[in-house]
């Protein structure tokens, strides 16, 4: 026999050898599906006042490392998805059970009649004095109102290039205003300049009856978002917060629709950022009744209230090196307590905690082999940002592990979950992310057995 049949036949050989092996890897093996749970933990506060909640893992393969400041243990150099802050749904209703554990002694020394601080991305209180004790809101309304106008530019049932009429009930309104006539128009975006930085009654009345038809089907629409989002304490009359018996809210319930209106649309910062600006080809003049964006470093909002019942309100949101607060003061007796104690709740938060990120949503974790697969391994990424509110000068002393659940078998869907990623602090986990494949991978058949078989075969004797 000469060396090409030998050759040959030792190949024919080696064929037979996969064609057996990937018969019995695909008719003696275990057919069942793999099944996972979706369910993802919330962020948690490390504070004596507020306890992290246990996470347990069953099945599970566990690696851990200990992170550093530069949170080099997750790899974010590839396949990197654009973070948008999400924040999932159970988290819409602020804070679950934490403000109970929120000593409320107002140790701030607060003479406002209510305030509290929270963190905004999970929505944690940081600080709590009367939050739910029902007061008038005054202009702060227009927090709920500017949500629902952000809403519907989302869903497209309206742009910001759209011209919107003036009624004279939207023309009658008193208080701030920009005098609106009922022959002019003004586009979608100038209303929400003036709205955000002039707090223009007559052009929120404006945009709720282009919205809604009228302003009361819009209150309807306020009401049914505040249920919604769980906001108890709150009762809306009107869409712009001149007093009317029965329209009140906490700042609680305020905290809350500031944080969906930041977190949903950040964009709004474009509008409540802005200081000084002009309207009507320069003849209007805006300027910002939030002054703290002229004299708060990382001023981003949010919205002023008052009046002579309500006194003085705001809903008042900065960030600074990735941490985004958000502190709202309500009855505080003059305009200059309203904003000292605002940058009093900012400048606590600032100074006691830090917002530890980890990773973004997509980043690259690490490679895991998988069975029965038309590929041998997948890369498995984080399904949601991955970060940690801290409390100041902990963040080196955080734990990262990794959890893979064992046997994962194809097939492999795109963002199946397939492990998770926690971070501890003195073997107390304060956040748990899933980590889910970045790619579908088909089961091994018959089919796809028989193109590799020969295409080893073809391989073999080139």
């Amino acid at each position: 026999m000469n060396k090409t049949n030998i050759k040959h036949f030792f190949s024919i050989l080696l064929i037979f050898c996969i064609f057996i092996s990937y018969s019995s890897f695909v008719f003696a093996s275990d057919d069942s599906l793999y099944v996972w749970s979706s369910n993802a933990n919330t962020l948690n506060i490390l504070d004596d006042n507020i306890r992290p909640s246990n996470t347990n893992s069953n099945s599970m393969n566990t690696t851990t490392n200990t992170t550093s400041n530069n949170t080099t243990d997750v790899n974010s150099n590839s396949n990197t998805v654009p973070s948008s802050n999400n924040v999932s749904d159970d988290e819409s209703s602020l804070l679950t059970n934490a403000t109970s554990e929120v000593t409320d002694d107002n140790s701030l020394n607060l003479e406002s009649a209510s305030g509290i601080l929270i963190e905004q991305s999970s929505g944690r209180v940081l600080y709590a004095h009367n939050i739910h004790e029902q007061l008038r809101p005054a202009s702060v309304t227009k927090v709920m109102s500017i949500l629902l106008i952000m809403e519907a530019i989302d869903s497209g049932k309206i742009a910001l290039t759209d011209s919107v009429p003036c009624s004279e009930n939207a023309a009658s309104m008193g208080g701030s205003q920009i005098w609106l006539d009922t022959k002019e128009t003004l586009t979608v975006d100038e209303m929400l300049k003036a709205i955000c930085v002039n707090s223009a009654n007559d052009c929120v009345v404006a945009m709720a009856e282009y919205i809604a038809g009228s302003e009361e089907a819009f209150v309807q629409m306020m009401n049914d978002k505040a249920y919604e989002l769980g906001m108890s304490d709150t009762t809306f009359k009107n869409c712009h917060g001149l007093d009317e018996d029965g329209h009140v809210s906490s700042s609680y319930d305020i905290a809350i629709m500031s944080r969906e209106l930041l977190n949903k649309y950040p964009e709004i910062t474009n509008y409540t950022t802005i200081w000084m600006d002009t309207l009507r080809n320069g003849e209007t003049q805006l300027s910002n009744t939030n002054k703290l964006i002229k004299n708060y470093n990382g001023a981003t909002g949010l919205k002023t209230g008052s009046t002579s019942l309500a006194l003085y309100n705001l809903s008042a949101s900065a960030t600074r090196d990735g941490l985004s607060l958000i502190a709202v003061i309500m009855k505080a007796p003059s305009t200059k307590v309203r904003f000292a104690e605002a940058q009093k709740l900012l400048d606590y938060g600032f100074n006691n905690f830090s917002y530890q990120s980890f990773g973004k949503i997509g980043d690259l974790i690490q490679t895991v082999s998988i069975d029965k697969g038309v590929q041998a391994t997948i890369p498995v990424v984080l399904e949601n940002d991955a970060g940690i509110l801290l409390a100041k000068g902990s963040e080196k002393n955080i734990e990262q592990t990794v959890t893979i659940d064992e046997n994962i078998s194809a097939p492999i869907s795109n963002g199946q979950k397939v492990g998770e990623i926690s971070f501890s602090l003195d073997g107390e986990v304060l956040s748990t992310v899933n980590l889910v494949s970045q790619v579908s991978v088909n089961k091994m058949d018959i089919a796809t057995m028989s193109t590799k078989v020969f295409s080893t075969w073809f391989n073999l004797l080139r």
